[in-house]
């Protein structure tokens, strides 16, 4: 019976065992993604594709890029990542342990902030959150850059991205494009 549900949820060779795996420990990066689930990006990639050896570089790479690309929320990545590992019962492991711990937790300090919105410890908190989620983005932005960080082309266009962003008020959209093109001409990795 089990061996039926397996196939019918496409489990891809993982028993439930790793699906429960998978669940906590996306239920614990949950609890660790402030500024949004692709701040644990470098953690998810080194439990899927380095510890698990579910995923290789550039599937768990081209997974985080394709979610991204396509219009809709920013967490779809995890669903792609928990889809990729196990079928349709990675998909939702993958999304119930990164959505349910940190929906409950907001849920929560949400009603308690409401109360005590005044309160010097409820603001020292909120700003001191400020550079822990700037430092997990730049380690997500590390670990994605890992397939394209010898060519040269792609520090240039780094380089020139955190310079616009830091010194004009260009759209980011348009770094993005301009990302996308040097891409589609070879210039970057």
């Amino acid at each position: 019976m089990l061996a039926a549900a397996a196939e019918l949820w496409g489990l891809h060779g993982l028993d439930w065992d790793d699906l429960l795996k998978l669940t906590l420990h996306f239920a614990l990066l949950s609890m660790l993604a402030v500024g949004g689930a692709i701040t644990t990006a470098p953690d998810m990639q080194r439990y899927l594709v380095h510890e698990q050896l579910w995923l290789s570089d550039a599937q768990f790479t081209a997974s985080v890029a394709i979610a991204q690309a396509a219009p809709g929320p920013n967490i779809l990545f995890v669903a792609l990542l928990g889809l990729n590992v196990a079928g349709a019962a990675g998909l939702v492991a993958a999304m119930a342990g990164i959505l349910l711990p940190s929906s409950l937790v907001a849920w929560g300090v949400g009603r308690l902030g409401r109360r005590r919105s005044e309160s010097i410890a409820l603001r020292a908190f909120t700003a001191g959150l400020t550079p822990l989620t700037l430092g997990l983005l730049l380690s997500t932005g590390w670990v994605l850059t890992a397939p394209t960080r010898e060519h040269a082309g792609t520090w240039v266009l780094i380089a020139a991205t955190v310079a616009a962003m830091a010194w004009t008020k260009l759209s980011p959209l348009w770094l993005i494009a301009a990302g996308a093109v040097a891409g589609m001409f070879g210039l970057v990795g």
